[in-house]
């Protein structure tokens, strides 16, 4: 993996122009895997991304239902949460993979839980607590 860029202090209010930043830093990349513990913000920054797409959906964290879709044609996001994901084969009975295939931008949380493995064209998205307020953001590829 490469290190891209790493963003430290990172407030609520700084996460839209990060998001738009990170689009500018890895522009044809569609597949973007978030890392980090629960209550790190990884939903929140996905919302800050949909909100720099021009998306009007409200954005939420699709933890039981595994995928959600945002947007439609051209903006379309695929947002999944494999956190209560409890076996790969999940993950073909929901067409996982047509939708990593579909050119798409496709927000993926937890895949640590179950993605078999990372296909090249990935962007690995760490979020990491720095205080109650603050993150800090790295971006591989």
């Amino acid at each position: 993996m490469t290190l891209v860029r790493q963003f430290s202090g990172i407030t609520l209010e700084m996460l839209e122009p990060v998001a738009a930043e990170i689009f500018k830093l890895v522009p044809n990349r569609k597949i973007f895997l978030f890392y980090g513990t629960l209550g790190a913000g990884k939903t929140t920054l996905v919302q800050a991304f949909c909100k720099v797409l021009g998306l009007k959906d409200q954005v939420q964290s699709p933890t039981f239902g595994l995928v959600h879709e945002y947007g439609s044609g051209s903006s379309t996001v695929y947002h999944f949460d494999l956190y209560r994901l409890k076996s790969a084969s999940e993950l073909e009975e929901i067409g996982f993979y047509e939708y990593l295939n579909s050119n798409a931008l496709c927000f993926i949380e937890w895949p640590e839980k179950g993605m078999p493995y990372e296909p090249e064209t990935t962007v690995s998205v760490l979020l990491e607590p720095e205080n109650q307020f603050s993150r800090r953001i790295t971006i591989t590829i």
